[in-house]
């Protein structure tokens, strides 16, 4: 029995676009699930879990993705990718580091 496909649409917000920094975060993000999760921007698509493949994007502020992912944790792998776009790839992590700083 093959599961069903969830998909997304995110927008990056980011002023500096989907960079190295945020998408070393998204990469993380992605690896934490178990489904396989693709990335869209019009005719590419690639895989969310290789940072090498998101940096092909180019994607840029503004940018719209589409986000798909297949498996049993599919929708709460996208709900959670979804979040940290829409938070500009902002982690408790990244919070608690700058606090520090």
């Amino acid at each position: 029995m093959e599961l069903p496909s969830v998909e997304k649409t995110v927008v990056i917000n980011n002023p500096q676009g989907l960079h190295m920094r945020p998408a070393e975060l998204f990469t993380q993000m992605a690896q934490s699930f178990e489904s396989e999760i693709k990335v869209i921007r019009e005719s590419l698509c690639v895989d969310a879990k290789s940072i090498m493949h998101l940096m092909t994007l180019g994607a840029r502020q503004g940018t719209k993705l589409t986000l798909q992912a297949r498996g049993s944790d599919a929708e709460e792998a996208l709900e959670a990718i979804a979040h940290l776009v829409a938070s500009d790839f902002e982690t408790n992590e990244t919070l608690s580091q700058e606090s520090s700083s």
